[in-house]
């Protein structure tokens, strides 16, 4: 897709969705949905531990929000390889981040979803700029 040489006279919702933040929040926002649904069908309609269900309900979305961020979000085209190695050491570190967030929440007594939303929150800011820059970025030798 082009960019529109005359992007004042393109309707306001293609100029909003032409950013890579609007495309990422929207993305990251179903693969929340898709997260924190998965982790309360384990935990809450299962019983499966917090601390079991909560990194399987988040590895779970991988495949989902990898792929939307991908092509959605950052239409990314370069090779899957490279950003899938990336997208999976970020994974790791997101993972252990969410993991202890909220088993902290509920060890201090907040409902486990609180820690959630928190967890979220901190893995959404620290991973816009590591996609844009890291994960999806376009090489110079790609450029």
């Amino acid at each position: 897709m082009h960019a529109d040489p005359h992007p004042e006279s393109s309707p306001p919702i293609v100029r909003i969705w032409s950013s890579s933040a609007v495309r990422y929040l929207i993305v990251g926002g179903f693969s929340f949905l898709f997260d924190i649904g998965v982790l309360w069908l384990l935990h809450d309609v299962f019983g499966v531990a917090l601390a079991i269900a909560t990194p399987v309900a988040f590895l779970l979305s991988f495949a989902v929000t990898y792929t939307l961020q991908r092509t959605v979000a950052f239409r990314a085209a370069d090779g899957v390889a490279p950003s899938v190695l990336r997208y999976t050491l970020l994974v790791a570190f997101n993972t252990l981040a969410t993991t202890a967030i909220v088993w902290a929440s509920d060890a201090v007594g907040l409902p486990w979803a609180a820690g959630k939303v928190t967890a979220v929150a901190a893995t959404t800011i620290w991973n816009y700029f590591a996609y844009r820059y890291w994960v999806f970025a376009i090489r110079k030798a790609d450029a």
